[in-house]
């Protein structure tokens, strides 16, 4: 038998470039400028008793969590592999973003809880500072999320990132409309109505968030990964007569990786197979970090029959 193993280091396991990490300076000027205006925003919903006002400065309060917790993913998936860890702390990206979704949801559960008490006893509201402090909510957040946009195409770590900066920035246009409805026609109860809005308008996508980290987690396969296909390219080489065990999951953002066995005719022509196999996957798939082990066909043939 012969096998072949293709690879660059891990994503920034050894060289820094995790797909987050190439973003660093940018998460850490967007946690910057939003842990600077948390307090802000906690002081401008209890003095003017705005829920709409609190919602969003939770939600900032989640960021700077969020941002933190990126920022301390790409400082460990920037540390090497060590014989415990070959693939070194990587995937410490997939986790911090895992917490994002989950701390996000636990938020808009609260936001609801509250926002039903208010419903029962509305507060009063002091409509002119609280629309100050929206409006400037909202320009810090519009700042933060231009500063991640690009990383939120390439790491799901920035990814969550830059959804907690939206929901941010979609709450400080709720609390401004709340605001104004309050400062024209004194309803008081849309303040705890556009609250509730905020929790429950990030619900979609940060469920499609958590639902990508999880699927990472249990070594699915790239949504960009046509396995089917994949099988069918690596069975037109020639040689081939089988293909097993074929398995592609994501390490981390921007790290896929693929192993399977390749049953061939004569083992003469392994190397061959092997290049060929090799070439298919890169180009084809994109898949640089490739393990492929390839079998003699009259060996697995004289093998005892595997119960099923």
């Amino acid at each position: 038998m012969g096998a072949g193993h293709s690879h660059g280091p891990p994503a920034g396991a050894t060289t820094g470039t995790t797909a987050g990490g190439r973003h660093k300076s940018r998460l850490k000027w967007a946690l910057a400028l939003t842990a600077s205006f948390v307090g802000v925003e906690v002081a401008g919903g209890l003095i003017t008793g705005s829920l709409a006002l609190l919602a969003d400065a939770a939600h900032m309060l989640t960021d700077v969590g969020g941002l933190a917790l990126a920022l301390l993913a790409i400082r460990f998936a920037e540390r090497p592999a060590t014989p415990n860890k070959t693939y070194g702390y990587v995937r410490t990206e997939v986790l911090s973003a895992l917490t994002n979704a989950v701390v996000l949801l636990l938020l808009t559960v609260y936001i609801l809880y509250e926002a039903y008490q208010r419903f029962q006893n509305p507060p009063e509201i002091l409509s002119g500072p609280m629309l100050v402090v929206a409006v400037a909510g909202l320009v810090v957040n519009l700042i933060s999320m231009k500063l991640l946009t690009a990383g939120s195409s390439e790491s799901l770590n920035v990814k969550g990132a830059y959804f907690e900066a939206m929901s941010d920035m979609l709450g400080s246009l709720g609390v401004i409309v709340a605001a104004l409805i309050v400062m024209f026609t004194g309803w008081k109860l849309a303040d705890p109505v556009i609250g509730a809005g905020i929790g429950l308008f990030i619900v979609p996508r940060t469920w499609i968030l958590l639902k990508q980290v999880v699927h990472i987690l249990m070594e699915g396969t790239p949504p960009e990964v046509d396995i089917a296909l994949l099988e069918r390219k690596l069975l037109e080489i020639d040689g081939v007569t089988a293909v097993h065990d074929l398995h592609v999951w994501t390490i981390t953002s921007g790290l896929d990786a693929m192993s399977c066995h390749l049953v061939v005719t004569d083992m003469a022509q392994a190397r061959a197979v092997l290049e060929s196999a090799r070439e298919a996957m890169k180009t084809g798939f994109g898949l640089d970090h490739t393990t492929i082990q390839v079998e003699d066909q009259a060996l697995r043939d004289s093998e005892p029959a595997r119960p099923i």
